[in-house]
């Protein structure tokens, strides 16, 4: 049986579905999935190969403070995604994923994979990605009202405040660079507060001791 077919047994929906995607997320659907180990692994996919030298410090920059806390990035076929989906980033697996349909361009793969690492580094600032939450990491009014509205207008309100600061961030040059090289620094709660009810949180797992002083940092 090829990979293809034995993939097909497994997806009650078939592709371009929300169970194509979680077999993906799951590493359980691997054809035509890569891993990334730096940019040209992506470019290189493409006839506009030099057109990608311009994202090269901050793209290669991110991938090693994603690698160096465990999170993988791969780059996977149109096939997996539901229509519209650009990347998903999944807090079980700590691995993210881009379409390869529209990462041609470098500003979209640049903001894809911005606003995917920033969830990796909300992964991070609640306590280690090693566990399945996530929490946001700047203070909810200092998201700028533009990406704030958008996300109000896309997403369900139970995810605005998450997807909010990702979207900022998709869209803002090096924000999530500085973000997650704090995370694999061990400093995420030296670089940003975390808010009340995080630092809370991570006082009451061990995270912080009571006098905000870092306990551990993974």
């Amino acid at each position: 049986m090829t990979p293809v077919l034995a993939e097909e047994d497994k997806l009650k929906n078939g592709y371009y579905s929300m169970d194509s995607m979680g077999c993906m997320l799951l590493r359980e659907c691997k054809d035509g999935v890569q891993k990334v180990t730096n940019l040209l692994d992506i470019s290189s996919q493409y006839p506009n190969t030099d057109s990608f030298y311009p994202i090269a410090t901050e793209f290669n920059n991110m991938l090693v403070s994603l690698n160096r806390v465990g999170v993988n990035v791969f780059l996977a076929e149109e096939k997996y995604f539901p229509v519209g989906h650009r990347g998903v980033y999944h807090t079980v697996g700590n691995n993210f994923f881009l379409n390869k349909s529209f990462m041609h361009r470098p500003g979209v793969l640049m903001s894809v994979m911005r606003h995917e690492g920033w969830h990796a580094a909300q992964d991070c600032m609640a306590g280690t990605i090693d566990n399945s939450m996530i929490a946001i990491i700047m203070p909810e009014e200092s998201v700028p009202p533009l990406w704030r509205e958008i996300v109000e207008r896309t997403y369900p309100k139970s995810a605005v405040p998450w997807e909010a600061e990702a979207t900022w961030a998709g869209k803002t040059e090096g924000m999530t660079a500085t973000a997650l090289s704090a995370c694999a620094g061990g400093q995420m709660w030296k670089e940003y507060d975390p808010t009340p009810l995080t630092k809370k949180w991570l006082e009451e797992n061990g995270y912080i001791k009571l006098d905000g002083t870092v306990y551990k940092n993974k």
